[in-house]
């Protein structure tokens, strides 16, 4: 019987999108993380029994705003995600690091 290699998921990541730091893993890890905040709100916004067009209305947003927010589109404003989240009554918190270790918490 032949004994396969495994591979974590971070070696392959490391090898076929790059090593932590560089430039292509940093713009896959921020994709990654507008997707997975997209699927949250998505996620958040059926519990709570709303459709798109009914968030966008307490946002006073059209109801393709709201999917462009859960379908990952890069042109979303920051503030209009902030009102999706009051909206949804979920509690944010932001930290925002620098390179001279300045760091920079909020809750929003």
């Amino acid at each position: 019987m032949v004994k396969m290699k495994t591979y974590t998921l971070d070696e392959l990541t490391d090898k076929y999108i790059g090593k932590r730091g560089t430039p292509k893993r940093e713009e896959f890890e921020f994709e990654l993380q507008l997707h997975l905040l997209g699927d949250m709100i998505k996620k958040t916004r059926k519990e709570q029994n709303l459709t798109q067009e009914q968030l966008g209305k307490l946002l006073g947003v059209q109801k393709a705003q709201i999917s462009k927010i859960e379908n990952n589109v890069k042109d979303v404003r920051i503030s209009t995600i902030l009102r999706v989240f009051k909206a949804l009554k979920a509690k944010v918190t932001m930290r925002v690091e620098f390179d001279k270790g300045n760091v920079i918490e909020r809750e929003c």
